[in-house]
């Protein structure tokens, strides 16, 4: 296929995923009060964990605050929700230059990266509240802590990132290890300074300062990272006995006809 054939194949698949994410954009819009309700839920349960005497409220900035924060959630919902569109064309428009065997790896990779990060997701979005917590409750005595609503939307969408791709690290891993690139013994190590290193990511990525929270995401990625070494094992052992099998012993002579 010519160059100018793979652009014309990428604008079409970027077309009509942009179509898509349009339409959903047009009905998320009526559907902004719910929608906002489920963006402003960790906040809230936080503003109710500390009491009715916390001097804490959400706001707009400017007079078109509003119309800007509303239209935000409308298109991260429908950015989230074409999802399912959007990578199935980018997986279409790269399938064709994939070997046989690297369409059933990435096919197993996808099918596990997906659950992964929403998992990710979901547990940020429980511990997100007992962030909000602790930092609102460090206000002072005469002062109130005013979240700004882009701001608070943009910190939210971010900790739900890093929450989700932090438990594609150890898929991330065993992909290297089926690249040949990461051995299943250097896993194992490096054990102790993994188990240091996800806590101080732990507790970097995660938005308050409480063991809770820091806990909540590190021991998931420990549990992962030890099944990760346990399959990338497997898989070193399974290519060793392979490639002895098809070794040819250098001082064994062959038989003669």
């Amino acid at each position: 296929m010519a160059l100018s054939d793979h652009f014309r194949e990428l604008r079409g698949r970027l077309l009509r995923s942009l179509l898509v994410v349009l339409i959903l954009f047009v009905v998320a819009l009526n559907y902004t009060d719910p929608l906002v309700q489920l963006v402003m839920s960790p906040y809230n349960q936080a503003r109710a964990a500390l009491g009715e005497g916390t001097l804490t409220e959400p706001v707009f900035k400017g007079i078109g605050g509003p119309l800007v924060g509303l239209m935000k959630v409308a298109a991260a919902a429908a950015f989230i929700g074409a999802a399912p569109v959007w990578l199935y064309q980018i997986w279409k428009f790269l399938l064709p230059a994939l070997h046989k065997h690297e369409r059933k790896w990435t096919r197993v990779f996808m099918s596990i990266a997906g659950p992964l990060f929403l998992g990710g997701v979901a547990l940020g979005y429980y511990v997100l509240p007992k962030g909000f917590e602790v930092l609102i409750g460090i206000t002072k005595e005469g002062f109130k802590t005013l979240v700004e609503f882009d701001d608070y939307f943009s910190f939210l969408i971010r900790m739900l990132l890093i929450f989700g791709l932090s438990l594609e690290i150890p898929l991330f891993a065993v992909l290297l290890n089926m690249m040949g690139v990461l051995p299943g013994r250097v896993m194992a190590q490096y054990r102790p300074w993994i188990i240091v290193g996800t806590f101080v990511f732990a507790a970097v990525a995660t938005p308050s300062v409480d063991a809770i929270s820091m806990t909540l995401l590190a021991l998931p990625m420990l549990a992962l990272f030890l099944i990760a070494e346990v399959l990338m094992r497997s898989l070193d052992r399974v290519r060793g006995k392979r490639q002895a099998a098809l070794a040819i012993p250098v001082d064994q002579a062959s038989p003669l006809p």
